[in-house]
């Protein structure tokens, strides 16, 4: 079906679905002819950078690679055919410099906040070929290329080292975990006023805390743990290049995951996990008095090292959450070499959970369901994040849409770069980048 004399540009999406097939890529042929109804046309207009970005996306670069070899061919040998479209053989087989060179200043690409020719251009015929720009020389000399979005209009997307910071969202974020921090304090109050009588609830049977003896220190070590891990994401966040992205995320990771701790240990009220507790139930006057105990677990961030002491929020533990949290975001923004890093920051994870545990303040089923909610989202974010699978996927926009707005200018992995963002000393920042 590939050869010289058959009319390619005539093809109906049968005839493209058989070609995959006898190709080799009989895999495809639904996204490409049944969603997206290509036809012979398309097909010779087709390159390996529609291929790689959105809507098709693929993600298998052996498929890629022999899929655009194929494509390749086709062209060659309907050149005839390609030129009477418009799209002249040296659109796609010509080298890239001669490509960029030769298509004038279709693409303005001194800047990554630019949109292509004014944002005025659509991107179709030759711009569309443009995109098939070798991405290994665009990151060698800092360049951007040109990608589509869903308006038809040409803009570059932020490469590695070029992320746009957007300050804005991060404000927004920051705002978004203030808010949930607060309404999570006032539900604390709420369930205060309701935590089940020690007398007529005992303590529910733990293996865990009915084997091991309590230490009376040992909350005050998990807390101490959490600032530890704390301090350390506060330097990485200081020195991290692309700082602004990596606190959005914790922003909105966190408070996602603290609003729902709020639903859970309101619903449930479980009795408290030791004799040791003093947690009888506590009647505030008025509303205003509970806004002021409410403010001031809110302000002591719910540590009893700042002399916070609250009672029934067992189910989950919010101690567990950050410690895990911060554990999280430092091995994954920092390089994989920095092993040292990376021990410290789990043992403190780890030891933080069993003084947890040891100072008997939570059930270990709260430690437990805090430690695996906090992995699984924090896992599935950064995977939806980085393979942007989101953007073929109405389902999770629908579901998701504060994680589509934020990242939705966030192009694949968030590089681990550092530099000194001071002007002095000068040493640090040739120490440093």
């Amino acid at each position: 079906m590939d050869s010289p004399e058959v009319m390619v540009s005539t093809w109906s999406c049968e005839q493209v679905a058989r070609w995959l097939r006898e190709e080799g890529f009989g895999e495809y042929v639904v996204l490409l002819c049944t969603t997206h109804r290509l036809d012979g046309t398309s097909l010779l207009s087709l390159t390996e950078a529609d291929l790689r970005g959105p809507p098709l996306g693929l993600s298998v670069l052996g498929d890629i690679k022999r899929l655009a070899l194929a494509l390749r061919r086709l062209q060659s040998q309907n050149q005839a055919q390609m030129e009477e479209l418009g799209l002249g053989s040296t659109d796609s087989l010509t080298p890239v410099g001669a490509s960029v060179a030769s298509a004038g200043p279709e693409c303005g690409r001194n800047g990554a906040d630019r949109r292509c020719n004014g944002g005025e251009h659509s991107c179709n015929g030759t711009e569309l070929r443009l995109r098939n720009i070798d991405r290994q020389n665009s990151y060698d000399s800092g360049d951007a290329p040109c990608h589509t979005h869903s308006n038809g209009r040409c803009r570059q997307h932020h490469l590695a080292g070029r992320l746009d910071p957007e300050l804005w969202k991060t404000a927004m974020s920051s705002i978004y975990v203030m808010l949930v921090f607060g309404f999570t304090s006032f539900v604390m109050v709420l369930v205060h006023e309701r935590v089940p009588d020690m007398r007529t609830y005992p303590p529910l049977p733990d293996i865990f805390l009915d084997s091991v003896p309590r230490i009376p220190w040992a909350f005050a070590m998990a807390e101490a743990c959490g600032l530890i891990l704390c301090y350390i994401f506060i330097l990485i966040l200081l020195l991290h290049k692309h700082r602004s992205i990596l606190f959005r995320r914790l922003c909105s990771l966190m408070g996602t995951v603290f609003l729902l701790r709020s639903f859970t240990m309101f619903v449930t009220s479980l009795s408290v996990p030791g004799q040791h507790l003093q947690c009888a139930s506590k009647t505030y006057d008025d509303t205003w008095g509970k806004l002021q105990r409410a403010l001031a677990i809110w302000s002591g961030f719910g540590m009893t090292l700042t002399g916070v002491h609250t009672c029934g929020d067992y189910m989950f533990s919010g101690h567990t959450v950050v410690i895990t949290m911060l554990n999280f975001f430092v091995t994954e923004y920092t390089p994989r070499s920095w092993n040292l890093i990376h021990t410290i920051s789990w043992v403190l994870n780890l030891f933080g959970i069993f003084f947890i545990l040891a100072a008997h303040e939570h059930y270990s089923i709260d430690v437990f369901i805090a430690f695996y909610i906090t992995t699984r989202l924090f896992l599935y974010y950064h995977t939806l994040a980085n393979t942007r699978a989101y953007q073929h996927s109405r389902r999770a926009r629908i579901w998701f849409p504060m994680f589509s707005f934020f990242e939705c200018n966030v192009n694949g992995p968030v590089p681990n770069q550092y530099h000194w963002p001071f002007s002095r000393p000068a040493f640090m920042k040739t120490l440093i980048g």
